[in-house]
């Protein structure tokens, strides 16, 4: 068991479907990191943006970008993860991918994919939530739209981190900052939200607002330009939390919600 995790979030631009420069991109930003981390998360669809197209950018989970995911993780001696568009079978999914310095990967499929934008059409649905244990620490991962959406997120399993990665808007960024505190006060958790910056194809422009929060609603992160191109970084602590837990008890008054 780790007490003290270090996380690394990095906030960029991408490119339009384009997952050969986005790796590339990315790739001098982790060659300059010299203190080291346990964690680097990188934004929602980091190889391509937020495309409907997903067949111009598709990979499997045997395909380039999960190599070079791999490949970093070893590097680093740290877990690293972002969501990218995978394809298995006839379906294409938006999925959180994770790789271990040991080895492991994980992964978890949206849920809530976001209708206004017809990603419902373009990407399957996942149906399951996705709980790990990493460094001893109980991590739950979450995309983007899932963040408005509080039972999907219920802390029934007692994580102790829950991540978003996402790409959101400027037009709707106070949602984000609001929701992202709300997620870490209900479930007493460690909340990660991992935005991007720049503007797409679409004309959407992304402000970054990427931030670590504690139990307690807290920001933990470093201070930052809120829209810089940046690493945003923080140290958890696992005794904090648990003698929050202990302290506040408000877990154990949760309601049970059944979702199937």
């Amino acid at each position: 068991m780790k007490s003290k995790l270090n996380i690394s979030a990095l906030q960029i631009p991408l490119f339009w479907e384009a997952p050969s420069v986005n790796r590339a991109y990315i790739d001098q930003h982790l060659q300059q990191i010299v203190t080291p981390t346990d964690f680097i998360l990188l934004p929602e669809m980091f190889t391509s943006g937020f495309t409907m197209n997903p067949e111009a950018v598709a990979e499997s989970m045997k395909g380039l970008s999960v190599q070079w995911l791999q490949d970093w993780s070893s590097e680093l001696n740290a877990a690293i993860g972002g969501s990218l568009v995978i394809k298995e079978g006839s379906y294409f999914y938006n999925r959180f991918v994770v790789v271990t310095p040991l080895g492991d990967l994980v992964y978890y499929d949206k849920r809530h994919t976001f209708t206004f934008a017809g990603e419902n059409k373009a990407y399957r649905s996942g149906n399951k939530n996705r709980i790990f244990k990493y460094k001893g620490w109980k991590i739950c991962l979450q995309i983007c739209y899932d963040l408005r959406f509080p039972v999907w997120s219920r802390n029934t399993k007692d994580y102790d981190l829950l991540i978003y990665v996402a790409n959101w808007p400027k037009t709707r960024i106070r949602a984000w900052d609001i929701l992202l505190q709300a997620r870490a006060i209900e479930n007493l958790s460690y909340v990660v939200g991992v935005n991007r910056i720049g503007q797409d194809e679409k004309n959407n422009d992304y402000p970054g607002h990427t931030a670590i929060y504690d139990a307690l609603g807290c920001c933990v992160s470093e201070k930052t330009s809120s829209a810089g191109e940046t690493f945003i970084t923080a140290e958890l602590d696992y005794l904090e939390l648990q003698e929050h837990r202990k302290r506040l008890r408000f877990l154990e008054d949760r309601d049970n919600f059944h979702l199937y």
